[in-house]
């Protein structure tokens, strides 16, 4: 087998790489009847983080 350039192992990482495309968000979340914050992790996708941050 061939020797493979740099550039060649670099490009087919990156096109391998859809990990890159998600995001860890964390929100807290205020207990009505204690009044504690709790907190929600949750890794989604990075175009999903308007929509989670506009739930309740």
């Amino acid at each position: 087998m061939g020797k493979v350039s740099k550039n060649a192992r670099i490009h087919q990482r990156a096109a391998n790489a859809g990990g890159k495309d998600f995001v860890k968000v964390v929100k807290s979340i205020k207990n009505p009847e204690t009044g504690k914050y709790s907190y929600k992790e949750v890794m989604i996708h990075k175009d999903e983080v308007k929509e989670f941050f506009a739930k309740k």
